[in-house]
């Protein structure tokens, strides 16, 4: 049986809106992209969404609007995709990277050691969907002593009087922390809307506004809007009008914004989303009640009193294996025609940013995660006969792997 790792839901709702967006004659940004936000907004609880066409664009212009400087620090997980430092390097700071919890997600207390007169942001990622402990973190950056410690760069900051805290929540889309869905926790959070994410727009993210005082949302996502069209002060929309041609330039802009006819792949799926997460959760736990009878599986963490995944992808953990043992693991897996995955390479491991400094002894959870772990599709299409062709193989390529390394041992 071959299974793919994580293929787009398309079904006919998906098709047919689509294709509207073709007929209209109008297929970038417009009515789809404003109704997508709207529609992300109410999942969200965020005050106001504004779509952009990647998380990665998303992340840069938001940091680029609070004015980062060469100097100013950006906390993140050294346990995370690429593109999280990579924003902040874009933007023109320095990521500084922390270790991880067993759980996958950033250290509260690697962030609190971390903390300087140059950190500015702290951004943390929801791995695999399961959402950061908002709580501690939002309640570290009101502390009196980090309050006091914060020295701001840019106008915007000294408004904001302490760190910002942006969430990567490229994952999480439709998590839950403390009753309400994930996007409004934080100052800001980011969901990526790419191809293999629980909600997809072909390329796109959504960034979720939540500032407090004395900012307005409301202005914020006009202001970043702007920026998100190169700041432009006619949209295409508008200015394709008849005898509306003139405009001007007010800023150093982006092109950064969404288009209709991606938007439309979106707002089909996100109008049926608590039937797509339904069938998300029914994969996790059938894994979940499978290996969790095994002694030698690690399985990720569900829900707890205040957190529920996004049933994004399912994060296993192999005790007592090395990086090699786990590879060959996969390998075993691939040669029934299924696609697994690691979530993730840890940054420091990956060759650009060890040419920058970073060491990945200097994050020893982030590498223990990494070594054991095997990602596993998760997604509304994988049927149940799927999913147990998915454990039979894992638990055979297992037992391969381990008896072949038994009978190395004694000849």
């Amino acid at each position: 049986m071959k299974i793919p790792f994580s293929p787009p839901y398309i079904d006919d709702s998906v098709i047919a809106e689509v294709t509207d967006s073709l007929r209209s004659g109008w297929i970038t940004t417009g009515p789809k992209v404003k109704a997508l936000e709207e529609e992300i907004r109410q999942l969200s609880g965020a005050s106001e969404v504004l779509c952009v066409n990647s998380w990665t664009t998303g992340a840069i212009m938001t940091l680029r609007w609070l004015g980062v400087k060469a100097d100013d620090e950006v906390i993140i997980p050294a346990y995370t995709y690429c593109a999280t430092a990579l924003a902040v390097l874009w933007a023109g700071a320095k990521p500084v990277m922390v270790d991880c919890n067993d759980d996958f997600n950033i250290s509260v207390d690697a962030i609190r050691r971390a903390i300087t007169p140059r950190t500015k942001v702290i951004l943390p990622v929801d791995i695999a969907g399961w959402p950061c402990d908002y709580d501690a973190i939002m309640s570290m950056v009101s502390e009196p002593d980090i309050k006091a410690m914060f020295k701001p760069s840019s106008p915007i900051m000294e408004r904001m009087g302490r760190i910002t805290v942006i969430n990567d929540s490229a994952h999480s889309i439709g998590s839950r922390y403390g009753g309400h869905h994930s996007g409004s926790q934080t100052d800001i959070a980011i969901f990526s809307l790419h191809a293999v994410k629980n909600v997809t727009t072909a390329e796109g993210g959504a960034i979720c506004l939540n500032m407090p005082a004395p900012f307005d949302n409301s202005e914020l996502y006009t202001q970043l809007r702007l920026m998100s069209l190169n700041c432009q002060t006619k949209d295409a929309f508008t200015k394709n009008k008849a005898g509306s041609w003139r405009y001007d330039i007010v800023g150093m802009g982006m092109k950064a914004n969404m288009a209709d006819v991606n938007a439309a792949i979106g707002l089909a799926q996100i109008r049926q989303y608590d039937r797509l997460l339904a069938e998300r959760r029914r994969v996790f736990d059938a894994y979940d009640k499978a290996f969790s009878l095994l002694p030698w599986a690690i399985t990720p963490p569900v829900r707890d009193e205040r957190r529920e995944t996004s049933y994004h992808v399912y994060a296993l953990r192999i005790k007592d294996v090395t990086e090699d043992e786990r590879d060959a693991i996969i390998a075993e897996i691939a040669k029934r025609d299924i696609a697994v995955n690691v979530h993730f390479v840890p940054l420091p491991m990956l060759t650009f940013f060890h040419s920058l400094g970073y060491d990945i002894k200097d994050f020893p959870q982030s590498y223990r995660n990494y070594a054991h772990e095997i990602t596993l599709p998760c997604y509304p299409q994988l049927s149940d006969e799927a999913v147990e062709a998915v454990i039979q193989a894992v638990v055979d390529a297992y037992q391969t792997i381990k008896n072949n390394k038994y009978n190395h041992e004694l000849s």
